[in-house]
This record gives C-alpha cells, sequence and structure tokens, in this order.
C-alpha cells in the first residue's frame, strides 16, 4: 500500500515524542544504539527501540524482509516459517522460534507494509506487525507469544544505503528463570538486524550478477 508521508511518518513522529518523555535504558551505541524498557502491563514484557543503517538499497531489504516463508533459511533462532495468507500490503504468517535453554516458541502476525516519500521525494517503507494469535490453533510443547508487535522504519540514505528504526514489544512467554529473562537481550537485536543487512546485500548481488 502506498501514502504519503504525512500518514507513514506521522505516526513515527509522535512516537519519538513519547520516548522524549519515558524513561528507556540504553544497552548498546555505536552502529547500532538500542534501548530498552520495562512494560509493566505484560508480564516480563520489554519494549526494544533501535536505530542504525545498512550499507544496501532499500528494494534488496524489501524483497528480504518480505519473503517470509524463507526466514526459517537465514534469520536467527527461526525453525519454521510459513504465509498462511496474503493480499495487497498485508499478510498473515506463522513463525516457530528454537532458542537454547528453554522451550520452542511461536507466534502468529498479521504484518502491513506501507510506502511513503521523504522530502527529497525518495520511497521510504514502513512494515509493522501485530499479534493474531487465533487464526492458528497452539501447538503442543511450544509456548504461544501472544504480546508480538513491532515494526521497520526505513529511509534511503543514497542509492545504496538506508536508516532504519527498528522497534518491537515482547514477552518471555511460558516459565523463564528471572536471570534468564533479559540475557541476550542486545545480541538478539544485533542478530536479526545484521542477519537482515546481510540477506538484503546477498539479494543485491544476485540482482547484479543477473544478466
Amino acid at each position: 500500500m502506498r501514502n504519503s508521508l504525512g500518514v507513514s511518518l506521522l505516526v513515527w513522529a509522535v512516537a519519538t515524542v513519547a520516548v522524549a518523555e519515558e524513561k528507556w535504558e540504553t544497552v548498546s551505541t555505536g552502529p547500532v544504539s538500542i534501548r530498552v524498557r520495562l512494560r509493566p502491563d505484560i508480564p516480563g514484557g520489554r519494549e526494544v527501540w533501535a536505530e542504525g543503517s545498512m550499507a544496501v538499497g532499500l528494494p534488496h531489504v524489501q524483497a528480504a524482509l518480505r519473503n517470509h516463508a524463507n526466514f526459517r533459511q537465514w534469520m536467527p533462532y527461526v525453525t519454521e516459517s510459513r504465509v498462511l495468507e496474503e493480499a495487497p500490503g498485508t499478510r498473515l504468517t506463522y513463525t516457530q522460534l528454537d532458542f537454547p535453554l528453554i522451550s520452542n516458541r511461536d507466534y502468529v502476525l498479521r504484518v502491513v507494509e506501507e510506502e511513503g516519500h521523504a522530502e527529497d521525494g525518495s520511497v521510504t517503507f514502513l512494515q509493522r506487525w501485530t499479534p493474531d494469535n487465533e487464526a492458528l490453533p497452539e501447538r503442543s510443547g511450544v509456548v504461544r507469544l501472544r504480546h508480538n508487535s513491532g515494526s521497520w522504519l526505513f529511509t534511503p540514505q543514497g542509492e545504496d544505503r538506508v536508516r532504519y528504526v527498528y522497534r518491537f514489544t515482547v514477552e518471555p512467554g511460558g516459565s523463564i528463570p528471572g536471570f534468564l529473562a533479559g540475557v541476550g537481550q542486545k545480541d538478539a537485536v544485533l542478530d536479526t538486524v545484521r542477519a537482515v543487512e546481510k540477506r538484503a546485500r546477498q539479494l543485491a548481488a544476485r540482482s547484479t550478477a543477473t544478466p
């Protein structure tokens, strides 16, 4: 779906102001800035905000993130990824995760994508998701994550670089010892960001090699 920058990014302008008014803990600085805050309304829940840039063009990032069925081949922790329904600008997806020390987790998401335009006329890309767990029954032995929402926002910085804001809220799900609840929080975000960039660059290389 396409809409103007005023629609696509207005939500983010408001969100940025809200962030300035709330308490976040900075867990990473440098090329990837990561902030985290607790969500008292969600047992064990955390909200994560990551920012940085990727050395790859926007079309290849879009191609990577739109092919959910292939996530299991390159996205960290993902062992199963399926598209349950698809329509222009939206799809229903199923994902199962395999983490060390704890049982597998899964979730069903409604993913929506929007394109807008920055002031210089370049195309921006917003992908956001919300839980839709009632669309698929729970599996025995797998913990269903019920609070999983978030978004990617990409803004081009020239032809072969994008700026991103990656934000999501998630719960640990099930019974997890307290000392494990926050373990790997920073690493998981960094792994995901790097995996998306790597996959997008692979797709860019393939498109260049294709006659």
